[in-house]
């Protein structure tokens, strides 16, 4: 039985996609999906290298009639965001997708699909494989670890790169190309948290069934938050009733909004049922709130009738935790007041873990000004140090400066006009790409970033069309030609 992408054109681009998603990649796994284009370039006899992160780069000379021509940067990340839906008992670390097709869609059961980006090294490995394209030079740099701080990118050493012209394929849709993202970094809030025992019955609360999404992309619509709604809900319970908090848990990744949040308190079993009354009637609220993005958005409790002791948090912890919540900012900050219908600033509460120290609040915070993004992150550190906690940011890149003169754009556009008796757009976006950090270790960079059509990146519907990619195809090879 073959493949699902055996039948899907281009034939070799579908087939090199279908092999990277054979191959675990979630970000902070990527050893594997490295080593993989390591003996692509080892089977073709190309130039490569790869680096300690496992960063990859793989060098091909140019076609005849193009030596002259300068050289172009070809560019994507090799992991990817991988999740899945809660009933799904995939191994993300160990096992490949399941692909499917629909029509003219291509998704993963149950999981993401990668497309972002893998799509962008499918792309480059069918160029890369072929003698019969005509391009310039071509320096293919595969990233890792972008989903999580474009880690990868900062790790990154350029100095053998020759290209100042780059073709980055890590957008998705198709039609727009990106000339310009917000710089950012995550922010690492840590609760402290002292223990203390207390004895009553365990109270389990779980939010689900949230639509989730890319915080850059789909922060503008507002969707809701399971770890920000799972704030909302204690504090609730805290005006109503006493309780004792004895695990939190949210979210996956910190750029994804997150889906799902889980807390175990520990109640007096009298208290069982004002519980579930005040829980029942929140979850009405928030879901006549949110009845326009997350229609499927719900609250489930579950209380035991065994009463034991547990190690829980203090009520001091409790408090502080609580307060950090609903008290530290979420979501758009501030609107562009140049670009319309931009997020200039904006921050997602992605992920909440225990750790030895406490609790760890992890945002993604993003701004294309950076005294805006310093100071968002400055009120943070202080609310932080207020309740006795700290602030720690790390995976910071800088914004990618729209610029007004580009060879490489203008070369799309006419090339996209050519093909489609239409114009592009050029858009600048909230959302993050490595254009920003390459650049700025480059120094001058031409630089683009364009993809097929992807729908619902970062979550279990993640959809890609096929068609677009076909399309997006022939233009890049029509692009190449061109330059």
């Amino acid at each position: 039985m073959g493949k699902v992408t055996d039948n899907l054109q281009p034939k070799d681009v579908f087939r090199y996609f279908g092999e990277l998603c054979s191959i675990p990649h979630g970000s902070g796994n990527v050893k594997k999906i490295s080593d993989y284009c390591v003996e692509f370039a080892k089977e073709h006899g190309l130039k490569y290298r790869q680096d300690e992160s496992y960063n990859v780069i793989i060098w091909k000379e140019a076609s005849a009639g193009y030596e002259d021509k300068p050289t172009v940067i070809l560019q994507g990340h090799l992991d990817m965001v991988a999740v899945k839906d809660a009933d799904c008992t995939k191994d993300m670390e160990n096992d490949g997708l399941d692909l499917e097709a629909d029509g003219d869609y291509l998704y993963a059961k149950k999981t993401s699909l990668g497309g972002d980006d893998g799509i962008a090294i499918a792309y480059s490995l069918a160029l890369l494989a072929s003698d019969k394209y005509e391009h310039p030079a071509l320096e293919a740099i595969f990233t890792v670890d972008e989903e999580i701080g474009m880690l990868g990118a900062a790790a990154l050493d350029l100095s053998d790169i020759k290209g100042r012209i780059m073709m980055n394929m890590d957008s998705e849709e198709e039609g727009i190309f990106l000339a310009g993202c917000a710089g950012g970094g995550t922010a690492a809030c840590t609760v402290p948290v002292e223990k203390c025992r207390e004895k009553g019955v365990l109270c389990k609360i779980k939010i689900d069934g949230l639509r989730g999404g890319h915080s850059g992309t789909e922060i503008i619509c507002q969707r809701a938050n399971a770890n920000v709604l799972m704030g909302r809900v204690l504090f609730r319970l805290s005006q109503k009733t006493g309780f004792s908090v004895l695990s939190i848990s949210g979210g996956e990744k910190d750029n994804a909004i997150s889906k799902i949040a889980k807390a175990e308190l520990i109640i007096k079993a009298c208290d069982a049922d004002t519980v579930k009354n005040e829980i029942g009637l929140l979850e009405k609220d928030i879901k006549n709130e949110y009845s326009a993005t997350d229609e499927d958005l719900k609250i489930t409790v579950s209380i035991e009738n065994q009463e034991n002791s547990y190690d829980v948090f203090s009520d001091e912890s409790s408090e502080k935790l609580i307060m950090a919540l609903i008290q530290l900012p979420y979501g758009v900050q501030k609107m562009s007041n140049d670009i319309q219908g931009l997020v200039q600033t904006s921050l997602n509460l992605g992920i909440i873990k225990e750790n030895s120290e406490g609790v760890v609040l992890y945002y993604s915070v993003r701004s294309s000004l950076g005294s805006e993004k310093d100071f968002l992150v400055d009120k943070i550190k202080a609310f932080m140090r207020f309740i006795g906690g700290k602030c720690e940011m790390s995976g910071l890149y800088p914004a990618w400066e729209y610029v007004r003169d580009s060879y490489l754009r203008d070369k799309m556009v006419a090339v996209y006009e050519k093909m489609y008796n239409e114009k592009p757009k050029v858009e600048t976006i909230h959302a993050g790409v490595e254009c920003g950090i390459i650049a700025d270790k480059l120094g001058k960079l031409d630089c683009v970033s364009f993809g097929p059509d992807i729908m619902d990146i970062h979550t279990t519907k993640e959809r890609l069309s096929i068609s677009s990619v076909e399309r997006t195809w022939k233009f890049i090879l029509e692009v190449l030609k061109e330059l």
